[in-house]
């Protein structure tokens, strides 16, 4: 089975290869330390921002990337088609900003820190010291970098991919070639060839697991944190679930497309809201509380846990609870379904 595993061609790029791409399109975006500035139009003199201390305006160059015009108009034309984030003229004491709200979150981010230095314009200009001051700690370890986050959860995703496929895949293939009748008279159990089938599908998980460690410490300087090796038999459980996903998957459709096809058909959408491509912060609390259910969800998260956030390996309990329990009831179903005949 591992043989034929390798030798198709099409599975391996599916499994590994597709994935990796993923990874390394991710790395490649999120490997800049810094955090993007937003770019903003001055339109003539601004004293506001022109007169900032030397504290101010260090803080201030690391926020904004500034550049000057005398038109307003162009300069406006410049936020509307997404040239600059914001377009700023001062009008006597007033400080008008021009945003565009075709990026919500954007506009957000530039109003707060616009506000920020205009209520530090205005403390400054009473003459009084500020009574209040804020010092910044990132709970996690500062070596922890963007792609981090976005590996556990893309190998998640690879995880799921490989076994739903795999499974979905090739328990059609052998009802439609009559294969699974033939292994009744073979001088082989039937636990032999589960086994077996069941042992390769983890092996795979497992290299999945080993390429993309290893390509995130050799080209993103990945760094694991708190008891990541408890990942190793999260990955094992998880793919056990997903192997469940492509039985029921088989179970009910009658060709091999068509259980390729009803697989993807189940485990992108989770892919979307399982927070593997972008995380589920700002969707609506109705979605988030759906998400809980979907299994990916919690492979991710406890990969998550254990892997980048430094959490102990008890944090992988729960989710790996959750997928076996799941793997369970999905086999049950996708048993009672099961037919011998796609007739």
């Amino acid at each position: 089975m591992m043989r034929g595993f390798f030798r198709d061609r099409a599975a391996v790029f599916f499994a590994i290869v597709f994935p990796l791409m993923f990874l390394v399109l991710f790395g490649s975006l999120f490997s800049e330390d810094s955090s993007p500035r937003v770019e903003m139009v001055q339109v003539g003199a601004v004293p506001l921002f022109d007169d900032l201390s030397d504290e101010a305006r260090a803080a201030f160059d690391e926020t904004f990337e500034v550049s000057h015009s005398d038109d307003l108009d162009a300069a406006i034309d410049e936020v509307r088609t997404g040239d600059a984030n914001v377009a700023v003229v001062q009008e006597g004491d007033t400080i008008v900003a021009h945003y565009t709200l075709a990026d919500p979150a954007g506009a957000a981010i530039t109003r707060g820190a616009m506000q920020a230095f205009v209520d530090g314009a205005n403390l400054a200009a009473t003459g009084q010291p500020p009574t209040y001051s804020m010092e910044t700690d990132p709970v996690e370890d500062e070596s922890i970098d963007a792609i981090q986050y976005y590996m556990p959860s893309l190998l998640g995703w690879a995880i799921a991919m490989s076994a739903a496929f795999g499974a979905a895949a090739t328990l059609q293939g052998w009802r439609k070639s009559k294969l699974l009748r033939r292994l009744q008279l073979a001088p082989v159990s039937s636990t032999t060839v589960v086994g077996a089938r069941v042992s390769v599908t983890v092996s795979i998980a497992l290299v999945q697991m080993a390429i993309f460690i290893g390509t995130g410490a050799l080209l993103f300087d990945l760094t694991l944190t708190g008891d990541w090796w408890m990942a190793i038999p999260l990955v094992v459980v998880g793919t056990l679930c997903f192997m469940a996903v492509g039985l029921l998957a088989a179970a009910i459709t009658k060709s091999q497309e068509g259980a390729v096809n009803a697989a993807n058909f189940i485990v992108l959408p989770m892919a979307m809201l399982s927070g593997t491509f972008f995380p589920l912060e700002g969707a609506p609390q109705w979605l988030q509380s759906f998400a809980q259910i979907l299994p990916l969800k919690h492979l991710n998260e406890g990969m998550l846990d254990v892997m980048v956030r430094g959490e102990p390996w008890t944090a992988a309990l729960g989710p790996m609870l959750y997928l076996a329990a799941f793997a369970t009831v999905v086999t049950l179903v996708a048993a009672r379904l099961f037919r011998w005949e796609t007739a």
